[in-house]
């Protein structure tokens, strides 16, 4: 018995320009897709109800990259996203302490000091004189930073003499003091202090963003959470109570490097995975961020010639943690923004090669050099991009590379024809998690602070743009037999759009909106309807 679904256009995104008028539904996959006549005619008698949509229907869109929790910690914690000043930031966490018992942690998420007319990063003496009873934690929009008052650092034990872990930066001012001002691994000496988060704090995070990744026509994505929340075992145990127990949200998840043994002594317990849960490659970092100036160049910085970034690891060390991977039969994700980033783990990899049939993925790739696009094509390697990260980081990303170094970066469209895989995601919390805001950002590539397009021969087309977001997360993992179509065999995961993406001009792709998303043959939200589970 099952469902036929008709109304607008259904396009299957098997090829360009394919749409079908209507698709027969059974026990949450397509059976088939024809006319509604040809269903009804061939089907008639199994068909139990006839499901009509307003709008134009796509397959569900796929967030390749993000992290599940934190983007849930966003929406349930302090957000400081949108502060357009450090004066705006200050009176927003002033504000929120208030409301706090005293000696109550406050931790606030999303600040970017390049979105200030004045790009200084706030100091720990201004947290201070606002918050002198509470620890507080700001986190950098990249998560690749935090700023602690002084209150934050007393409680972990840091002062002026503590050393920098290796792959991690504390900053001082000209007098040698603490700044609070923490990038990449030297982050790790605050979380050590900060309240670990129950059992019940990370379901109702995966709950807030599962809600609302479905209220953007997502149906699935590649998360990346595991390491950060007090341990494994408790974080699954969150991802199984909801995700798993709810099916209404497909969730993969990166296996980060310092939690693999548990997964691998959890695996071996006979923990299976299904439709809705399930692990993929082991996660690792090399560099840290473009905004913070510790992702890893070949030169020196353009606007800070101190510095080419923070490696996280050393060569060595790389080497052994990707040999630690195929150990296990396991593929890479690895998060690289700079050029020199990118080069150190081509090499890794390529000294390393994954098991027949996996894919390596290479998280971000934004500072490019064309000889390593190259060398990638030679690999088994496919590459997370995050479109949005165009509207964001141009212009200041020029001033901080170069021209010699941008004018071959953030290149999905050379990536594409090259016939390098590229999947498509937010990096949420990091930008909007919303997959519209994605497919307008690589085809129109505008900045969303001066207006100006960057780059216009990387642009792709639209079609190409909802590949990011559907066929291609599919292929990433070796799911596409299942996922990121509307075909037979396929899970019956759609999203209704309001606008057809192939019709509207370019220039209006980002004021689509989603008018119901499908997840296995049911309606989990709709514009219509509030909370829909």
């Amino acid at each position: 018995m099952g469902k036929i679904w008709y109304g607008g256009t259904i396009y299957t995104m098997n090829r360009e320009g394919e749409s079908v008028e209507a698709i027969y539904e059974v026990n949450g996959k397509i059976a088939d897709v024809g006319t509604v006549d040809q269903l009804m005619d061939q089907y008639k008698e199994k068909v139990t109800e006839q499901v009509y949509f307003d709008g134009v229907m796509l397959p569900g869109f796929i967030d390749s990259h993000l992290h599940i929790i934190g983007h849930g910690e966003r929406l349930i914690r302090l957000d400081i996203t949108y502060a357009q000043s450090r004066e705006e930031l200050i009176n927003k966490v002033e504000e929120y302490s208030r409301s706090l018992a005293d000696h109550k942690w406050l931790i606030a998420e999303g600040f970017n000091e390049n979105n200030w007319e004045e790009p200084d990063v706030i100091h720990r003496d201004e947290l201070d004189a606002i918050c002198p009873n509470h620890p507080v934690i700001l986190t950098r929009v990249c998560r690749h930073a935090m700023v602690a008052n002084s209150r934050a650092m007393e409680l972990a034990g840091i002062d002026e003499l503590t050393e920098e872990p290796d792959g991690g930066v504390i900053e001082k001012d000209d007098q040698g003091r603490l700044t609070g001002y923490f990038h990449d691994q030297a982050q790790e000496l605050l979380k050590e202090a900060m309240p670990e988060p129950d059992q019940a704090y990370l379901e109702r995070a995966i709950n807030a963003s599962v809600d609302d990744l479905l209220s953007y026509g997502l149906v699935s994505g590649h998360s990346e959470d595991l390491s950060y929340y007090g341990g494994y075992e408790k974080t699954v145990q969150a991802f199984q109570n909801t995700v798993e127990k709810d099916q209404r949200f497909r969730a993969h998840l990166l296996v980060h490097h310092e939690i693999v043994e548990d997964y691998v002594e959890d695996q071996g317990k006979g923990h299976t995975t299904d439709d809705w849960l399930e692990f993929g490659a082991m996660k690792l970092f090399v560099d840290g961020a473009l905004g913070g100036r510790t992702a890893l160049l070949s030169q020196a910085y353009h606007d800070d010639q101190s510095t080419n970034g923070v490696a996280i690891h050393s060569d060595e060390d790389l080497d052994k943690l990707i040999q630690q991977a195929r150990s296990y039969d396991m593929a890479v994700a690895v998060h690289v923004i700079g050029d020199l980033a990118t080069e150190k783990v081509l090499n890794a990899i390529a000294a390393n090669p994954p098991k027949q049939g996996l894919k390596d993925r290479i998280i971000h790739a934004q500072i490019m050099r064309s000889d390593l696009i190259e060398r990638m094509k030679q690999l088994p390697i496919v590459i997370d991009i995050q479109p949005t990260f165009v509207s964001s980081d141009f212009p200041w990303a020029i001033e901080r590379v170069g021209y010699s170094l941008i004018k071959t970066s953030y290149a999905w469209k050379t990536y594409l024809e090259e016939g390098i895989l590229c999947a498509g995601g937010s990096d949420a919390p990091i930008e909007e998690v919303n997959p519209i805001n994605g497919i307008a950002a690589s085809v129109n590539r505008r900045s969303m602070f001066d207006g100006n397009v960057y780059l216009e021969d990387e642009s792709l087309s639209v079609y190409e743009a909802i590949k990011l977001y559907t066929v291609n997360p599919a292929k990433v993992i070796n799911k596409d037999h299942v996922q990121g179509k509307i075909s037979p065999g396929h899970f019956a995961d759609f999203v209704v759009l309001d606008k057809d993406p192939f019709e509207v001009e370019k220039s209006k792709l980002d004021e689509i909106k989603v008018n119901q998303t499908i997840v296995n043959g049911r309606v989990v939200y709709d514009d219509q309807a509030v909370n829909i589970k």
